[in-house]
């Protein structure tokens, strides 16, 4: 009865917000129609403001301010990016648990951000989500990804709830969703490729972006069978820089598809201790033998790489051996 009764709220939560999902006619799509939905719940109050100092890794721009930033912030274990592109444009991806929003926010506010454009949130895991909802309290929001997957938690209630307080829509996160976020850079959604995966982490949106002759992956917490649909689907997914899938989890980061990524740099969002064994040693192996250079939160706090256009600069963190 218990395991009928989750399934039934899930189904619920689910059916409630994808009937909620009409086609958008605002631009966040170049050459690719999106899918938005009205949130009409009722919000939660905002947040306090944020008092957590993070360990803050930063480097003034160079070349005029010409630099692409991208911010692998420590939040533990979980997930939190922010890219900052040398037009103003910003990008977050995530925003860790619970008790990371706050630390986020700081973050953010550190780095000059007054406004995101684009906010992402994976999947409706907590470590993803779980500081979302303070974020989007704190920040004017332009656009706001996400996929259809939905969660009876009180984590993916409180983001919806603050999604619905702003007035803003849901864009859906699937493969081919194009960003305009100016003529810089070139941005692309290469997952979810399917409606629907047994294990939520599929579900996980999956961003390549390309500056100059520098390309970034960040791939969520999407496991192989994400993987091997992208690779099938024939997605160019070379980059510079792998944001590692699941913290390094076992289930992430295939042979086949680290082949096809050939990274030079790989980033890991990890934390201390964790219960969960991540990252594994097979998927540090794979690493190692294919020559990438590992970063992880959890060793260094917060890491910080910049592109010029032409090559990828590191700091704020240490290499892994």
């Amino acid at each position: 009865m218990t395991t009928r009764c989750s399934k039934l709220k899930r189904n619920l939560a689910r059916a409630f917000v994808v009937g909620l999902l009409i086609v958008s006619s605002i631009g966040l799509v170049a050459g690719c129609g999106s899918t938005v939905n009205s949130l009409e719940t009722t919000a939660t109050a905002p947040t306090s403001a944020p008092t957590a100092t993070p360990k803050v890794a930063s480097t003034p721009l160079q070349n005029g301010g010409r630099n692409l930033r991208v911010s692998y912030i420590d939040v533990g274990q979980g997930d939190s990016i922010l890219i900052q592109i040398p037009n103003g444009k910003t990008v977050l991806i995530d925003a860790g648990e619970n008790n990371q929003g706050d630390k986020v926010v700081s973050y953010l506010q550190s780095q000059g951000v007054q406004r995101l454009d684009v906010t992402i949130w994976t999947h409706p895991h907590a470590d993803h989500i779980g500081g979302a909802d303070t974020v989007t309290n704190a920040f004017e929001i332009g656009k706001v990804i996400m996929p259809k997957e939905t969660s009876t938690t009180q984590s993916f209630r409180s983001l919806i709830n603050a999604i619905s307080q702003k007035g803003l829509k849901i864009t859906e996160a699937k493969a081919g969703v194009k960003l305009d976020l100016g003529s810089e850079v070139d941005a692309e959604l290469l997952a979810p490729n399917s409606t629907h995966y047994e294990e939520v982490n599929n579900y996980s949106a999956v961003l390549r972006l390309t500056y100059g002759q520098t390309t970034f992956l960040f791939t969520g917490d999407a496991q192989s069978e994400s993987e091997q649909e992208m690779i099938k689907a024939g997605y160019d997914l070379k980059a510079d820089v792998l944001k590692v899938g699941h913290h390094g989890s076992r289930t992430s980061t295939s042979a086949e598809f680290l082949t096809k990524v050939q990274p030079k740099y790989a980033v890991i969002s990890v934390g201390k201790d964790n219960d969960y064994g991540h990252p594994t040693a097979n998927t540090l192996t794979r690493l190692q033998k294919a020559g990438v250079n590992v970063y992880r939160t959890d060793e260094s706090g917060t890491v910080l790489a910049e592109s010029d256009g032409q090559s990828i600069t590191f700091t704020g963190g240490r290499k892994s051996q």
